[in-house]
Parts: C-alpha cells; sequence; structure tokens
C-alpha cells in the first residue's frame, strides 16, 4: 500500500496522486468498478484533459508522466499533506500549517501513543500515523458512527490500520475509555468544548505525564479550556495561531539618474528629468491579502503525578491561608469597632 512507505511503482490497490496543471486528484489504482447498476467495468478516471485509463497506472513508476486523452500529467507518492488536500471532506478538515505545528508541540516521536478526539476526515491522523510508526500507535474517536467506520475503512485501504484505532464514542462524556488510562504520550482534542475533556485527558496520560493540545476556533472556547488546564494542574499554558504568508519573488527594474555633476560646485549643467540608466533587482514582495483564521491551538504540559500532588497540595494551603487571613482582617475589623463603641 502507497500510505505505509515508498515504493518505485504503482502496484494495484494503491491510491496515487494525479497532478494536473496546479490540480490534485486522488485516484485509487483498481482496474475495474462497479457502475449504479453494479456491473463490473473498466475503471476510466475522467478529468479536465480527458480521460485516464486507471489500469495503465499498474506498473509506472512514481512521479513518471501519464498519457491521457488530451493531455497529460504525473502520478505522485501520497503523503498526508498531498492527502489534506484531495481527501474526500466529511467534516472542515485541519491544513499542513496547523498540522506541522501541532505535531512539534506535542513532542511526538516514532513509539509515541497519542489520543485524537474528533477523527473527522482524518486529515490529522494520517500525519499522526506518519510521526509515530512503526512501534506507536494512534486511538482517534469520533462522536459519529458512520464517520468513524469510513475513517477506518479508509485507513485499512491505505495499508496502516495496524497503527491506528477508530472507535466511535461521546469522549466528553464517557471518557476515553478504562483501558487507556494512564497510556498516552500526547492527547488532541478538535471538539465544541474541549474544557469538558481536560480531566478525560489527565485520566488517560501516562504517571510521568504529557502534552496536551486543543484546536478551537472561537478564543471564548480557548478561555475556559485555559482555566481548566489550570485546575488540572497543567503547565506551560500558551495558546497560538498559525497564519501562513507566501512571499512572492519578482524582478524589479529602478530608474538611476547620473548626479555626477553635483561634485563639482561651479556645474552650471540642469538636472535631467529622464533616467540616465536602469537597474535590476530581484525583491520579495507581501501579498496583496492576507490568509484568514483558521483556529486557535491551546497546548500544555501535564507535569508527572508525583509533581501534580505538590502543586494540588501547595494551591490548597495557599487557599486555606487566603481564606485565614480574611477572616482575620474580619475580626479586627470587628474588634476595632467594638472599642470605638466601648470608648465614645
Amino acid at each position: 500500500m502507497s500510505f505505509r512507505h515508498y515504493k518505485e511503482k504503482i502496484e494495484e490497490g494503491d491510491t496515487v496522486i494525479l497532478y494536473l496543471s496546479n490540480h490534485l486528484h486522488a485516484i485509487e489504482v483498481k482496474p475495474e468498478i462497479k457502475n449504479k447498476k453494479g456491473e463490473l467495468i473498466e475503471n476510466v478516471y475522467q478529468t479536465t484533459f480527458g480521460a485516464l485509463k486507471v489500469r495503465n497506472l499498474i506498473g509506472s513508476e512514481y512521479g513518471s508522466k501519464v498519457e491521457l486523452s488530451k493531455g497529460w500529467g504525473h502520478v505522485l507518492q501520497p503523503t498526508p499533506e498531498l492527502w489534506s488536500l484531495t481527501l474526500p471532506h466529511r467534516t472542515q478538515i485541519i491544513y499542513t500549517p496547523d498540522i506541522s505545528m501541532i505535531l512539534l508541540q506535542l513532542d511526538l516521536v516514532p513509539g509515541c501513543v497519542v489520543i485524537e478526539a474528533g477523527t473527522g476526515s482524518g486529515s490529522l491522523t494520517h500525519a499522526l500515523i506518519r510521526r509515530i510508526r512503526p512501534h506507536g500507535h494512534v486511538y482517534t474517536f469520533d462522536f459519529h458512527d458512520h464517520r468513524a467506520m469510513l475513517a477506518q475503512e479508509e485507513f485499512e485501504a491505505h495499508g496502516i490500520a495496524d497503527f491506528v484505532t477508530a472507535k466511535h464514542r461521546d469522549v466528553l462524556a464517557e471518557g476515553f475509555g478504562e483501558d487507556l488510562n494512564g497510556k498516552a504520550d500526547a492527547v488532541f482534542l478538535d471538539l465544541p468544548s474541549p474544557w469538558t475533556g481536560v480531566k478525560h485527558a489527565v485520566a488517560a496520560m501516562k504517571k510521568e505525564g504529557g502534552r496536551f493540545c486543543s484546536f478551537s476556533p472561537c478564543i471564548e472556547q480557548v478561555q475556559r479550556t485555559c482555566l481548566a488546564l489550570q485546575e488540572h494542574s497543567f503547565q506551560d499554558i500558551s495558546t497560538m495561531e498559525v497564519l501562513q504568508t507566501e512571499l512572492k519573488v519578482s524582478r524589479r527594474t529602478i530608474p538611476v539618474r547620473d548626479l555626477s555633476f553635483l561634485k563639482h560646485k561651479s556645474s552650471n549643467n540642469p538636472v535631467e528629468e529622464k533616467p540616465s540608466s536602469e537597474k535590476n533587482y530581484i525583491v520579495g514582495s507581501w501579498p496583496a491579502t492576507a490568509p484568514g483564521h483558521t483556529g486557535y491551538l491551546t497546548v500544555a504540559t501535564l507535569p508527572p503525578q508525583y509533581i501534580r500532588r505538590k502543586c494540588k497540595v501547595d494551591k490548597d494551603i495557599m487557599e486555606d491561608s487566603k481564606a485565614d487571613s480574611e477572616v482575620d482582617q474580619v475580626a479586627d475589623h470587628e474588634n476595632g469597632k467594638m472599642c470605638i463603641e466601648e470608648n465614645p
């Protein structure tokens, strides 16, 4: 399967990316497919550059040029980045700029166990699998039963099902399950109310601690999530927004005037209105429009369990001390009031 590892030639059952003049298409390499009547017919993929007989892709090299009836294109090896641009959308997806930051902030390495809540279309899941394999595992949950089933079928078709487990579950109400308690190195939440799932993330993380990340489009969601993280002893809480800006490189011509006559004080030569020469420069310019808002990433670290206990004790002591101080202030105020009434 083409998603599992890189290879040179296309085989039957692979998923390939067809590149056509800045347009990408994901094609499953099957010589025959069923029509609406359930009959097997030849698999012919229609594009703006004509028809492509999928059978002809078998045995071709990845990156090679393929002929279409009205032009040509290239067949590429599928990657999580290319898959994010071509996958069938079951929900709104997370794209590469945010995905790259999520993988960095979760501190994932091969062998990690990561929990994802909000499978959706599986865009982030493919990137997580590539990061933690060959010895790690991804547990991904979705509230919608049909979406979870489609995601698992997709992982099996791509040959990566042994690295991921997709389940239907309401994790905000039920948590991630007792079998995952104390097993996760990192937890990612893409849910409407991630603050509700913070306590479940704490239960799922290892005793040594781990990393937490949530994706939220609204700042009000971020505020409530940060408060929940503080209540559960998370540290290094921060929120960021990833905006990708592409500089356009171009060549510009600048007119140059000859001002050498200014070196001579007695010179009476008038300044030429037209430039005497031109100079070319390669410059980088900002785009005319800026990319819009996608979402806020809130990340935090859960410290080891013995430190969490210590932090909680210290917090309770501080709260008790604050309460005692308030009581003493009230008592002092009452005593002072009584003294004033006794000695008018």
